[in-house]
């Protein structure tokens, strides 16, 4: 028995195997806002089948669901990289009106404390939805458990990397697993990946990873502790920090 069935919940389908999850995503980006919150929603589609996930959907549920009808895809689950308020907003109501799964990380389930009535909690095993491979990656840092996805070669990463910057850090030990999770990516992360945040200051979604490594300051660091001080460095301002264009 599995940890997710041991506690009533449904497991990831199965991985799919390379030969049979090669296609590239369709990746729609929904730009949403309620007062001074502005984020960015990915619909992620397989072209083959139109199945379709969700990233993060939060605020215009009207602007979802125009988005789904005009490309004729198929929610089939919802994708949270964290449980910050701003990137759940919308989670419940759609898994109940679409009957689909809700995904977020085990370790954020326990850290946050959310609930609903399909999650499902996952690790970094991937899975496959059509012909598309879903493959969480434990990106710790901003919260206890975020996760980027990687989904061909597009990484839906919430508050994790901007192009710009990296997310908030509540402490030293926050900071270092920000430093941390950002070394992963540059490991595990091609050139060529597109990066999809939750949020967009500046540069719009869908830039390269190379494009974001010459502009990003928080991926030039090479040790835990200078990171650290500048993501905590006093003196930030705070309108700043939620100046979302």
């Amino acid at each position: 028995m599995t940890a997710g069935q041991a506690a009533g919940k449904i497991p990831p389908p199965p991985f799919a195997s390379a030969a049979s999850a090669v296609a590239q995503p369709e990746v729609v980006v929904l730009h949403v806002a309620r007062g001074f919150m502005k984020n960015n929603n990915y619909l992620v589609i397989d072209p083959a089948t139109r199945q379709a996930v969700l990233v993060d959907p939060a605020w215009e549920i009207e602007v979802v669901e125009a988005a789904l009808a005009e490309h004729r895809a198929q929610l089939r689950g919802i994708l949270l990289t964290h449980a910050h308020f701003d990137h759940i907003d919308l989670a419940r109501p759609l898994s109940q009106k679409y009957a689909c799964p809700v995904w977020m990380s085990w370790r954020e389930i326990a850290a946050s404390g959310f609930q609903a009535e399909r999650l499902i909690g996952i690790d970094e095993t991937p899975w496959s939805l059509g012909r598309l491979t879903i493959e969480p990656i434990s990106t710790p840092g901003h919260t206890p458990g975020c996760v980027c996805y990687l989904i061909g070669d597009h990484l839906f990463c919430g508050d994790v990397l901007f192009a710009e910057g990296c997310g908030i850090c509540k402490d030293v030990d926050a900071a270092h697993a920000m430093y941390d999770s950002l070394c992963l990516l540059k490991r595990r992360l091609s050139a060529h990946t597109r990066i999809y945040p939750g949020h967009t200051y500046v540069r719009p979604p869908g830039r390269s990873f190379a494009e974001v490594l010459g502009c990003n300051l928080y991926l030039q660091f090479r040790d835990r502790d200078s990171f650290a001080a500048y993501r905590l460095r006093k003196g930030q301002s705070e309108r700043k920090l939620l100046d979302f264009k």
